[in-house]
This record gives structure tokens, sequence and C-alpha cells, in this order.
């Protein structure tokens, strides 16, 4: 099998040359395009989740040997989660090659996060079997590189934080409040409004309701310098 024009950019882009070709156009098949003789992408998907997770893990003890179990799962969860994936798969433009059925295709499916985000596990899963793990753990430190070297030193999610600074002042758990959403159907935009019972808000907008609440409670955080 040979690469079309728009894969072998897209191998470029990830800085690997596949000796089996098949392997990269399957990690781009989704569910909605795979047939009897075209499998889809879910099995590398948990195959590549496992081998980042290794690299990510190894990368973050050589980088701060000093740190604790308690501070290195934060910054283990920040970096590993599929958003975290979906934003490297849009540096990367995955999105342009993933092979989606019509329906999926029409819905925005080389938008979505979820879907950018397994594709991008199921790439890794490919170079790993391609290539072998070192093959595959130059690609994740090239990638994801930038990322391990500033993830915060304290790197749990904005809403968890934001629950324990009320908790810790006797305040009840902040309320999200969907405040409007724009857009078409298949690419919406939500804002989300964090509330504490106190008056403090702050609001922000994202494609999905988690992400924009995961943004406001951020706002909200740095507004009241937590």
């Amino acid at each position: 099998m040979r690469l079309s024009g728009d894969l072998k950019a897209f191998a470029r882009r990830i800085g690997h040359d596949f000796a089996r070709p098949e392997l990269l156009v399957r990690a781009l098949t989704h569910g909605s395009f795979s047939s009897e003789t075209r499998p889809d992408n879910q099995r590398l998907e948990f195959l590549g989740d496992r081998v980042l997770g290794l690299v990510v893990a190894e990368a973050m003890l050589a980088a701060d040997p000093e740190a604790t179990e308690g501070q290195l799962a934060p910054r283990f969860n920040a970096l590993v989660r599929k958003e975290t994936c979906a934003d490297v798969a849009r540096e990367v433009d995955l999105g342009t090659v993933l092979k989606l059925g019509r329906s999926e295709m029409l819905s925005g499916g080389r938008r979505k996060q979820a879907l950018l985000g397994d594709a991008m596990e199921a790439v890794i899963a490919a170079v790993y079997l391609d290539g072998g793990f070192e093959a595959a753990r130059e690609m994740i430190l090239r990638l994801w590189g930038k990322r391990i070297e500033t993830v915060e030193a304290d790197a749990r999610d904005a809403k968890t934080s934001l629950q324990e600074w009320a908790q810790a002042r006797g305040l009840k758990p902040p309320r999200y409040v969907e405040t409007g959403r724009e857009g078409p159907d298949h690419a919406p935009e939500f804002t989300i409004e964090a509330q504490l019972e106190t008056g403090e808000t702050a609001a922000a907008r994202a494609a999905s309701k988690r992400a924009a609440e995961q943004a406001a409670a951020k706002a909200l955080l740095e507004r009241l310098g937590g």
C-alpha cells in the first residue's frame, strides 16, 4: 500500500516514515467509515492511550526527580486527557486526513474533540507498531514536549480547584449555568457562567459545555486570586 499525498504530508508533520502505511490508514479511519475490509481505529486508540501514558509518566519523572506522587498525578492527567490529545491533533492538522462517513463529516466530525483525541491516540499506536517504542517515544516527546515542560506544578482541573476554594471558606459548591449557545447544531459554542453564592461570577465560551465550565472556573479562580 502507498500513502496518498495528503497522508504523506501528515506523516511528515508527525515526523515518522511508515514502513507499513496501512497502520496509519487504519489509525485515521473512524468507525463511521469502516467496513469489513477497512477496520476502524478503536483498537489502536486503546493501545495508543497506554503508550502515551508510559512515555509521559517517564518524561515527568525525569523532568522533576523531587516531585511526589500527589504532585505528579494531576500533571499526568492534564497531559494525557482527551482534550490535550485533541489539541495536539489540531496542531498537526489531523482533522483534514480523518476518514469519516458522510453523516459524521456533515456533522462537523473533523472538528470534534472526541474524534480528534481518539485518532491522535490511534496514530501513536500506529507509530509504535510500525517503528517500535523508541519511535513512538520520540514522536510523543516532540509533540508534547513543551506541554511537559510547562505543565503547572499543580495541574488539578479548574473546577476541582474552585470547589476546594469554596469549601475551604464554608461556601456551597459553585454553580455552572449555561447562559448562551451560538453557531450551527453541528458546531455549537456554549457560554457558561461559574457562580459562587457570594455573588462572584465569571463566564467563558468553548465548543463543549465541559470545556466552557473549566474555562469559566479558571477565570473565576484568577479573579479571586486563587
